[in-house]
């Protein structure tokens, strides 16, 4: 009888380890996502409250003009980070895949930026950008006196140095998908191309391209959902400044929910940043199971 409990113990062992990990993920993970929506329906402001007040807190969203300059800084830097981070991720890895000698200082130092927290690449590109400190200070100590780069603290161009450092930090992550997708091409069907008079050009825009459109979908995905739940970058390089001139929907919501205390509207932003998560997620996993079953 004990043989027959311990082999029921041994069998039941992982689900045994696993589950109280389980149900914390599944309480505070999913416990707060559902308690955030129902607090987006109600009148909650400085603390919450749990009556039903319908979708007064997403008309008054959609009525803030702030909520509007997030949506536009969201959409300027996601084009120009997920458009900018895959080209430069293809062109390094094309160039890596002809396997040169410094592949793997190159990689390094490309990947490198990953190893860092978003919270240490807003501080240094902070500094970085900043004109008394930083490019503008330098070029004018070399003698360049009517050199300006002041885009940190101009409300034009401040959305584009977030663009720049999240560049820096996630191009090298592409660059390492595109070339695992890049090295696991068959090299029969290269050389058979190669045969045929097929140039290099040709070769990757005809051949080698085309075989990467999981990948470019998967790095599209990643970098999408990185754009949506960026926080802690914009607040260490910009705080969201000038202003509000780089106010992001996540930067938003912690600014309502916790230095305007309006709850509800800061639970309504976190909703519709969710929405749009699923909206692109859910494809994707659709397609990948589709793709599994088939």
């Amino acid at each position: 009888m004990l043989r027959a409990m311990s082999r029921a113990i041994e069998r039941r062992l992982p689900l045994i380890v696993v589950s109280p990990l389980f149900a914390v993920s599944l309480f505070f993970v999913y416990g707060f996502i559902a308690w955030t929506i129902w607090i987006s329906f109600t009148k909650s402001g400085v603390m919450p409250v749990y009556d039903f007040h319908g979708l007064a807190q997403y008309e008054r969203l959609w009525a803030t003009p702030r909520w509007y300059v997030a949506l536009k800084n969201l959409f300027v830097f996601s084009g120009l980070f997920i458009a900018i981070s895959m080209g430069l991720g293809i062109l390094l890895a094309i160039l890596l895949d002809q396997r040169i000698r410094i592949e793997g200082a190159i990689r390094t130092i490309y990947l490198y930026p990953m190893a860092l927290s978003f919270i240490v690449t807003g501080t240094v590109w902070k500094w970085i950008l900043n004109p008394g400190l930083g490019i503008e200070k330098v070029m004018r100590d070399w003698g360049f006196e009517g050199f300006t780069f002041d885009w940190l603290v101009n409300p034009d161009f401040a959305i584009y140095t977030i663009v720049i450092a999240g560049v820096w930090q996630s191009s090298g992550y592409a660059m390492a998908l595109f070339l695992a997708g890049l090295r696991s091409v068959d090299d029969e069907v290269l050389k058979a191309a190669a045969i045929d008079g097929a140039g290099p050009w040709r070769v990757y825009t005809g051949i080698v391209l085309p075989s990467l459109r999981p990948v470019f979908l998967s790095v599209v995905i990643i970098l999408a959902h990185l754009a949506i739940k960026s926080f802690d970058l914009v607040v260490a390089l910009t705080g969201g400044g000038p202003g509000f001139a780089t106010d992001m929907p996540a930067t938003f919501m912690y600014a309502f929910a916790f230095q305007r205390s309006e709850l509800g509207v800061a639970a309504a932003s976190a909703v519709m940043m969710l929405a749009t998560v699923c909206a692109i997620i859910v494809p994707y996993l659709y397609s990948e199971l589709r793709g599994a079953r088939r």
